[in-house]
């Protein structure tokens, strides 16, 4: 009996670890997108809306050809297209970047429930099992970190890259100037408002690959708003690792980890509310932004100049 109990123990714990990963994959990916967006000096607020519509984009996609990879390119695609859309009025017809955020993330959720009303009822093709040859088998971790979907890896390669990109390269630095100082990027010849685009589209492309892989590989199906509000926790993510990717992924796991925390609590049987559990993950959003905005010069060091600013080339 008790060694039954402590490979179910044992057991728990691996199923803990796996899904705290592939929770902080979604968030990671999404923040990760927002954090390119704000590096060219852009907030965009509509995360929220864009990870909907690739959510039911993704899914819709995935149920007509069977294929998970396709539904990640539909929700990619969708993601681009609302963040272009949106670019082109905060950048060239410079309406103010909060509004327009909050009115693409309302515009989402309405939208996405609009078109999924057809979908909801509708069944993936199971999921193959994926694992890391020999990684896979080892005893007790093995089965945690080592028979995820790729793309939980292809995002941690991801962040390498970014980090690369932002800071070894010329193309990075050039972001990160018109993030930091427009007027100057401007003054040298590059294109302030195209880069601006460029970023915001690729933003909006990562945002949709995150709310693809909800509705396709977290929790295969689709539910009227089932991001959940994932999208302003990744917008609070960026924040909160001080525009640093490799701070992206860790603050993603955390926050991966207290999400899946509260199902790890139930099944052991801690007598609480499932409705105060359901509210771990946005306390701890809540009380790390607090405890982050006590001290808002470290706050200011990092985050870049210009961020939320409009840009007038003609001034």
């Amino acid at each position: 009996v008790e060694r039954s109990r402590g490979l179910g123990d044992v057991y728990k714990r691996q199923l803990l670890i796996g899904a705290t990963l592939s929770a902080g994959t979604v968030l990671a990916i999404a923040a990760l997108g927002l954090l390119i967006n704000e590096k060219a000096g852009i907030v965009n607020l509509g995360a929220e809306g864009m990870m909907l519509c690739a959510a039911i984009a993704g899914f819709a996609t995935v149920v007509h050809t069977g294929n998970t990879w396709l539904g990640f390119a539909a929700g990619m695609a969708a993601g681009a297209v609302l963040a272009a859309i949106f670019g082109v009025l905060v950048i060239w017809l410079n309406t103010n970047q909060y509004a327009t955020g909050l009115a693409l993330s309302l515009f989402g959720v309405g939208f996405s429930a609009f078109a999924g009303i057809s979908y909801v009822q509708a069944k993936l093709p199971e999921l193959p099992k994926y694992a890391i040859p020999v990684l896979g088998d080892v005893p007790l971790l093995g089965p945690a970190l080592f028979r995820q979907h790729p793309l939980v890896y292809l995002t941690m390669l991801l962040v390498a890259g970014l980090i690369w990109f932002l800071y070894r390269s010329r193309a990075g630095l050039v972001l990160r100037s018109v993030g930091e100082s427009p007027e100057s990027a401007h003054a040298l010849g590059y294109p302030v408002r195209r880069i601006r685009l460029a970023a915001v589209v690729v933003g909006g492309a990562l945002c949709g690959l995150a709310g693809a892989y909800i509705s396709t590989v977290y929790t295969p199906l689709w539910v009227e708003g089932m991001v959940a509000g994932r999208g302003w926790i990744a917008l609070a993510l960026t924040t909160f690792a001080t525009w640093r990717p490799a701070r992206v992924l860790l603050g993603a796991y955390l926050f991966g980890g207290v999400t899946m925390l509260q199902f790890h609590l139930q099944a052991t049987g801690v007598q609480v509310a499932s409705q105060l559990l359901s509210m771990l993950p946005y306390v701890a959003t809540i009380v790390v932004l607090a405890l982050i905005s006590r001290n808002p010069a470290w706050i200011r060091i990092n985050m870049p100049a210009s961020l939320g600013k409009p840009f007038y080339p003609g001034s």
